[in-house]
């Protein structure tokens, strides 16, 4: 039977690490990979998860599981993070999951499961992962444009022109902020716009909040989806801790479901229990369990804000000092866009042939359509990445 398994596509993005990891060259620089480094090139255990993981040792007493949902007081204290109130309690239900990628998985699943003739809609560009679990699920997928690779900037009037050919019932895939891959987000003014329209044409959001507490702040970049969340009956919110409190490896994500009133809110957390009980039962619990103790403890949480704040303010830092080394080796402000973009990654709006010349000549390492990760900067690899960019113009 197994002889009749097709060879399947490899991930660009794992392929480009094997292909870094593969390099001799001791000055190398990798930009590909989607994960949070620090100055040294590692990704680090923050302080306030170090002492929670401490303080679980010390007084956990059992390791037997926990509830279908998660454990609840984690559910609790994540959907205060994301929506600090701005949704009744007794409309949402979630589920933890594993990281962000799987509450993505989990939240295509229920909206097939709710409305099986559904297309999703996704921006051009997007999270690759987004596309791929789509269509593994079996939903059809449309895009709507976003990004205009010139101006480095979000195509607003394209954004509105796609989004007005939606139809009733569709899901509409949201970056909550960071946009991954490009770093450009829309203002609240384009959201309220977006918002009227999709509300107008009868859509279904659905919110990626990865990257919350990266960009301009944790209540600044969750603002966004507190206003869908507020506007909409129905919204389906997928999310990641793994960048906030860079637990990667521990897979701790939640999938919150928005429904209309609270008779349907019970329902739909009966469908997230199934989704969990037939995907893997009951899901891992020590990430989660990290996360909400941080989130229960008054001192923890400080500790770990004043943390994710020294994170967040490193990488404007990074991209301020990019922004102006490429001013200065390309003698043109064409990568000013750089410093006004938020959270880990840019799009440099480079060709593939360019970003393969920055990898064969020059050791430096990014995905195809040239998606920088800032975190896999320093202040001293950012002038020889801006003399490099400028050698391949």
């Amino acid at each position: 039977m197994l002889e009749a398994l097709k060879a399947q596509p490899q991930d660009k993005i794992l392929q480009l690490i094997q292909m870094f990891k593969d390099d001799p060259r001791t000055d190398k620089i990798d930009l590909g990979v989607g994960v949070y480094k620090d100055a040294t090139g590692l990704t680090p255990v923050m302080r306030a998860v170090k002492a929670a993981e401490k303080k679980i040792w010390e007084t956990q007493d059992t390791k037997t599981y926990t509830a279908l949902t998660g454990e609840p007081g984690y559910n609790t204290a994540m959907r205060k993070l994301i929506l600090a109130g701005s949704v009744d309690g007794a409309r949402l239900s979630s589920i933890a999951t594993p990281g962000g990628t799987g509450a993505v998985r989990l939240g295509i699943d229920l909206a097939k499961m709710a409305n099986p003739g559904a297309t999703v809609w996704v921006s051009k560009p997007t999270w690759g992962n987004h596309i791929s679990i789509i269509k593994f699920v079996g939903l059809p997928v449309a895009e709507y444009r976003y990004f205009d690779a010139a101006a480095g900037e979000v195509d607003f009037a394209a954004v509105l022109e796609d989004l007005g050919r939606v139809k009733a019932g569709d899901v509409v895939l949201l970056h909550g902020c960071c946009h991954n891959p490009t770093g450009a987000n829309l203002t609240l003014e384009q959201w309220k716009q977006v918002i009227a329209l999709l509300k107008d044409r009868g859509a279904f959001p659905m919110v990626d909040l990865a990257y919350q507490g990266f960009g301009d702040g944790l209540d600044q970049d969750a603002e966004a989806t507190r206003l869908i969340a507020s506007s909409f009956p129905e919204v389906l919110i997928a999310a990641s801790c793994s960048k906030n409190f860079g637990v990667y490896r521990d897979r701790a994500g939640i999938l919150i479901s928005i429904s209309a009133d609270a008779e349907q809110a019970k329902i739909a957390q009966g469908n997230l229990n199934f989704l969990n009980r037939q995907t893997y039962s009951f899901p891992p619990d020590h990430g989660t369990r990290t996360v909400m103790t941080v989130l229960e403890d008054a001192s923890l949480e400080a500790d770990w804000k004043a943390e994710l704040e020294e994170t967040r303010n490193g990488m404007l830092s990074l991209r301020a000092q990019l922004a102006e080394e490429l001013r200065r080796a390309t003698n043109s402000d064409r990568f000013d866009f750089v410093a006004r973009h938020r959270g880990m990654f840019s799009l440099l709006g480079l060709t593939e042939a360019q970003v393969t010349r920055l990898r064969d000549e020059f050791g430096i390492y990014m995905v195809s359509d040239s998606r920088i990760n800032i975190a896999g900067l320093n202040k001293a690899t950012v002038p020889v990445l801006a003399k490099a960019v400028a050698a391949v113009l």
